[in-house]
């Protein structure tokens, strides 16, 4: 029996419904994130495990304890917000110690926890210190360490680190991983950026228009997308429409008039989608070439190249490793080269 098990979770408002028969299970000291797009229900999802929202139908069990009519006050969860609702007016300590004051512990059990996870979320040196005079990472800690101090069975972090900048929202995953592996606590975070929930989870749940679309390691789902839509959704792609027919067993497709390979597949015959990812393209010499283009945008990222190239294919993305010289200029053409595994054919009904 899994930790966490939601089973069947819907949600609807009127004729509304947010969330649609929404079933998963989460291990012990797991962390998992819920994936999706603005409007998607993870956010309407988690309030249904906080208890802020009551199901309309479906469970939340904790550790074979069914939620459904306990109180959001008596769940004993630890809440991260998008906006971290500290107490301007406490100090560091104070706001971590507030959960503990409410649940009447006594003031050196107080001391010795707050002290305890002041010192996991590297903090102990600003105990004092008021909310503005600390920067968003810190702030957010602050938050993360007020939640994790009345010892939950289960964290939620709702868009933890949507308020930094791209460069402390990069440091903070880094340490928002270190410190849930340290905790051993369960964690459930949604979150609308891809690279986050890679980056932080176990595992990762995709959402879209109020259902559960596909779960699996990160590794899984953007390697081994099941529709067009998680295809797009998780990192960059090339998104092509192409025709799988009968051939010599090597798994053949028709894409804009040209004949492609694939690894075998058992997809049916007809219309399907291609996805291939920009970094898995590379750029060879014209008799290794499966198409070649031009050269018609092109962008520096530091670490890597990003061309766009107009080949009869279509408009393919391509990725390259910055290799400290300088790259193919605009109107050069290319030549292109991938695996024939790394084309990815999906159903086409999910073509974008």
């Amino acid at each position: 029996m899994a930790f966490l098990e939601l089973r069947g979770l819907t949600k609807r408002f009127g004729a509304i419904s947010a969330v649609e028969d929404f079933s998963l299970d989460v291990e012990r000291g797991e962390f998992v994130s819920l994936l999706g797009p603005s409007g998607c229900g993870k956010t309407t999802t988690l309030q249904m495990v906080a208890g802020f929202e009551r199901p309309t139908s479906g469970s939340v069990v904790l550790d074979e304890r069914d939620l459904s009519a306990v109180p959001a006050r008596h769940r004993g969860l630890g809440i991260v917000f998008q906006t971290y609702a500290l107490f301007p007016h406490m100090t560091v300590a104070d706001n971590v110690s507030f959960g503990l004051e409410m649940r009447n512990v006594a003031r050196e059990d107080r001391r010795r926890r707050v002290a305890k996870v002041l010192d996991l979320v590297h903090l102990s040196h600003l105990e004092d210190r008021y909310p503005r005079a600390m920067s968003g990472g810190q702030r957010q800690r602050v938050a993360l360490a007020r939640a994790l101090v009345i010892e939950p069975q289960l964290l939620l972090l709702d868009e933890p680190l949507s308020n930094l900048d791209a460069k402390l929202r990069e440091e903070m995953q880094l340490e928002l991983r270190r410190i849930q592996q340290e905790a051993g606590v369960t964690t459930l975070m949604v979150t609308h950026d891809q690279a986050e929930a890679m980056a932080l989870s176990d595992r990762v749940a995709v959402m879209k228009g109020g259902h559960l679309i596909q779960e699996a390691a990160p590794f899984e789902v953007y390697e081994n997308p099941r529709s067009a839509f998680i295809s797009n959704f998780l990192g960059k792609t090339n998104s092509l429409a192409a025709e799988l027919g009968v051939d010599d067993g090597t798994g053949a497709l028709c894409c804009n008039g040209i004949r492609l390979k694939t690894a075998p597949s058992d997809h049916p015959q007809g219309p399907v989608y291609l996805s291939l990812r920009p970094e898995r393209i590379e750029m060879v010499v014209a008799a290794d070439a499966l198409v070649s283009g031009t050269i018609i945008e092109r962008v520096f990222l530091g670490n890597q190249w990003l061309f766009r190239v107009d080949t009869p294919l279509g408009a393919l993305l391509v990725m390259r490793r910055n290799r400290g010289v300088r790259e193919a200029e605009l109107g050069d053409v290319v030549h292109l080269a991938w695996l024939p595994q790394d084309l990815r054919i999906l159903p086409a009904e999910g073509r974008a």
